[in-house]
């Protein structure tokens, strides 16, 4: 499944705050970095299980992707605890 929102943060901050929330606020399925660049970032998790992100530059606000096939609820999650965009509801 596929997630999407905007945010204030820059795409370095959003992969930093995945890094954090996948690797503490989610304990019975945890996620710990496997790749990463300027506009990516793939976690593995348990059963090797992938959860990816996109951030990009979008206006004065970033838009960032969620996909995954088993950490759905995780995602959709993390993606609320980013704050918003200006402007954005």
């Amino acid at each position: 499944m596929v997630f999407e929102t905007t945010t204030s943060l820059a795409p370095a901050d959003v992969f930093s705050h995945a890094k954090r929330f996948f690797a503490t606020r989610v304990p019975n399925s945890a996620a710990f970095p496997e790749q990463e660049g300027p506009g990516y970032l793939v976690l593995r998790g348990k059963g090797g299980e992938e959860v990816a992100f996109a951030a990009f530059a979008a206006g004065s606000a970033t838009r960032v992707r969620g996909s995954t096939l088993l950490f759905d609820q995780a995602v959709d999650r993390f993606l609320t605890t980013l704050p918003a965009a200006d402007g954005a509801s």
